[in-house]
């Protein structure tokens, strides 16, 4: 109970996915993390799209998972995933039929202990300037960032549960983690933590011909969290170019070692560690 993968923004690529299922049965790891953002993006108003969705995980994840399971039996890894900014709640729900055949498990506001190690998952991330909202909060307070759209504002693919113009990342995690003693926490975030290696995103300048910007674009609830709670281990996706602007994609703060799997190209990034060899960890890009 050692090896992991992590693997994030998949974005429905299937040669993504096969490279990943051709990683796992050659590399038998112990625990496979999914970091959000794992189905096909369509335009999110589109019927057609949500059913196009709706079928890659029915007859694509559910079927290569399950085909993977068979073929490594007693050896096939606990997958624990959430969800990402990109994916709509309405499709997102149908992984509970994987979660069913126990196939993976969707962690998102979940803790799951497996011996000494606390696996926690959590997939919302602070306003974005894109219309969908199923899995965006504010992050410590009602306030957003110039250009980005207020979750209230947005769109749902279901009717939200919890209160839009309120809710918040910070209030979130407290109510996750609790009074938990997180000397061996492991978190699977989709958001990267505010000004770290994982959250430099690019955007344009108004005004100029192709002129762009860097900006952080993190979370500071996530990173105030890590740094007051000091968990073991924290993973992140989200903003794809971010490893490539800093050239970092692993960074201490603290005692807690932190892990970016994102990646803006179109090879499969795979980070690979050992729980209790972290500092032997790797990340390489896979041609798919």
């Amino acid at each position: 109970m050692n090896t992991c993968l992590f693997v994030s923004d998949l974005h429905g690529k299937m040669s993504r996915y096969e490279a990943l299922f051709k990683i796992i049965k050659k590399e038998k790891p112990d625990f496979v993390f999914l970091g959000g953002d794992l189905l096909p993006h369509r335009n999110i108003q589109n019927l057609l799209g949500a059913a196009y969705e709706a079928d890659f995980v029915r007859n694509f994840l559910f079927r290569k998972f399950e085909k993977l399971k068979e073929t490594m039996e007693c050896a096939y890894p606990d997958i624990f995933l959430i969800p990402g900014n990109d994916d709509r709640k309405i499709v997102f729900d149908s992984v509970a039929e994987g979660e069913k055949a126990e196939l993976w498990r969707n962690i998102h506001n979940q803790c799951v202990v497996i011996g000494k190690y606390r696996f926690y998952g959590y997939g919302c991330v602070p306003p974005t300037p894109f219309m969908i909202k199923d899995w965006e909060r504010f992050d410590c307070s009602p306030e957003i960032n110039t250009g980005c759209i207020a979750p209230a504002d947005g769109y749902f693919s279901v009717p939200p549960r919890h209160n839009p113009e309120k809710d918040t990342i910070e209030n979130d995690i407290e109510k996750l983690v609790g009074d938990d003693d997180l000397q061996f926490g492991i978190f699977l975030f989709h958001s990267p933590p505010y000004q770290t290696h994982f959250d430099h995103a690019l955007v344009r300048n108004d005004g100029q011909a192709n002129g762009t910007s860097v900006i952080n674009v993190g979370s500071k609830a996530i990173r105030n969290f890590i740094e007051i709670a000091q968990p073991y281990i924290t993973m992140h996706g989200h903003i794809h170019e971010s490893v490539a602007i800093t050239g970092q994609w692993k960074q201490e703060l603290g005692r807690t070692l932190a892990f970016s799997a994102a990646h803006d190209g179109p090879e499969l990034a795979v980070v690979k560690f050992k729980l209790n060899e972290l500092h032997s960890a790797t990340r390489r890009l896979i041609k798919v």
